[in-house]
């Protein structure tokens, strides 16, 4: 089938994979491994939806270059409405917690307000705000794109229900919905 703009294409970025694996949670798993399973929840979300479209940036754990914008040029060649990067946060103090979310360009600004909303209230997490950054996968987009730093690997308790499944979902369901509102308010 074409991919005609009928559809609302969502790119989802499981941050991280291959040689980069991103932080250490407490426990010793990987972030990029919390990323790539978050990500396929938040893009079975879509599956049955004919308006919607999610495309992963990897499927597996394979290594995918920041400075060469490898997940900026999946998003722009199949021309996506929104990328939305997956990642958990890493700090040197363990008790430091909570969900943050950034942008970059002003464009993605009212995305990155809609998802953080609905991420801060399904998580419980504390609020850490939304945050204009220049990271490098937020810059060369063709479309908005937003960063989720869900929360922090390095807190234990934190990690602790990051890698629960019921969490998980619970996430995936308010990106999903956020996903959905966001549309709704072009």
């Amino acid at each position: 089938e074409s991919m005609g703009k009928d559809k609302f294409i969502i790119v989802i970025d499981p941050g991280h994979g291959g040689k980069d694996s991103g932080s250490k949670g407490t426990s010793g798993q990987d972030e990029k491994d919390f990323t790539l399973k978050l990500s396929k929840k938040i893009a079975e979300r879509f599956e049955d939806k004919p308006d919607f479209e999610a495309v992963l940036t990897r499927e597996n754990d394979i290594f995918l270059s920041a400075k060469e914008q490898d997940r900026q040029a999946i998003a722009n060649m199949i021309d996506a409405d929104i990328f939305i990067s997956v990642h958990g946060n890493t700090f040197a103090d363990s008790s430091v917690s909570g969900t943050e979310t950034y942008y970059f360009y002003d464009d993605s600004q009212e995305l990155a307000n809609i998802l953080h909303e609905r991420l801060v209230r399904a998580t419980g997490l504390t609020d850490r705000g939304v945050r204009k950054e220049e990271f490098f996968v937020l810059v060369g987009t063709n479309m908005p794109a937003v960063l989720l730093e869900i929360g922090y690997l390095t807190n234990p308790e934190e990690e602790k229900l990051m890698l629960n499944p019921d969490f998980q979902d619970a996430v995936a369901d308010a990106i999903f919905e956020g996903v959905v509102e966001y549309r709704n308010s072009r």
